[in-house]
């Protein structure tokens, strides 16, 4: 399962996703439509952590980081190559 995927399938069944995920596109801004506030983003980052086996810091925490389904995985993708 691609990094996308699985991060697609956490937003639907963890985060306030509450339309049809096929709605939901790789660049929605989850952030505008609601889907994640402060505690999603918490819920989120143990996700990322534990899922792909990265370490998220404190100065990475972005709006523009974790707004998308694009964003996150871009970030995962660039966080697993470092």
């Amino acid at each position: 399962m691609t990094a996308n995927a699985r991060i697609r399938e956490f937003v639907v069944s963890e985060l306030m996703w509450g339309g049809d995920p096929a709605d939901l596109g790789e660049d929605t801004s989850l952030i505008d439509n609601g889907v994640i506030d402060s505690l999603g983003i918490v819920k989120l980052v143990l996700f990322l952590e534990r899922e792909f086996g990265i370490k998220v810091r404190d100065e990475e925490l972005s709006p523009a980081t974790f707004d998308s389904i694009s964003s996150i995985a871009s970030f995962v993708e660039s966080k697993a190559g470092s």
